[in-house]
């Protein structure tokens, strides 16, 4: 790997590609890289996805757990172009709903963290994320999703 690859976008999209391949191959699980990692699941699969930079004792852990290369750690530990997701509407289903979510409670989520909270932001930054699957009281099972990011509050100037 050349020294122009850690600021490739593509570079992180295609060791995204690898890692992913790699996974299924040796049939790991996201929960499996993350405690090699020493990291939480969501932060170690957005890692490996491209959205994180990993630490170098992290990343070099995830890549040998995954038979990747030193290149692939080094990689792993640059900080990447966030945004997995192009323009437009999402299309893969599972994203869309999400999407469709915030579609119809975004403007309540605002509207609830200014009357909570003022003018400001949640940080997608200093956050955390959960996923959980619980059963359903009613039969089947519920998806229990998590955002904890730390409030931003607007500074005048």
């Amino acid at each position: 790997m050349t020294v122009h690859a850690q600021f490739d976008p593509q570079a992180r999209q295609q060791l995204a590609i690898a890692a992913v391949e790699a996974k299924t191959r040796k049939d790991l699980t996201w929960q499996e890289l993350a405690d090699a990692a020493g990291l939480s699941v969501a932060f170690v699969t957005a890692a490996v996805l491209g959205q994180h930079a990993l630490p170098a004792g992290a990343a070099k852990a995830v890549a040998e757990l995954l038979g990747l290369d030193d290149d692939a750690a080094m990689l792993l530990r640059t900080v990447p172009t966030r945004g997995s997701i192009p323009g437009g509407i999402p299309t893969d289903p599972t994203i869309y709903r999400f999407y469709e979510m915030l579609q119809v409670y975004g403007t309540t989520l605002k509207a609830l963290v200014h009357e909570q909270f003022g003018d400001g932001i949640i940080s997608a930054i200093n956050f955390k994320l959960d996923v959980k699957k619980v059963a359903d009281p009613e039969g089947g099972e519920r998806a229990v999703i998590t955002l904890d990011g730390k409030y931003l509050p607007t500074k005048p100037f």
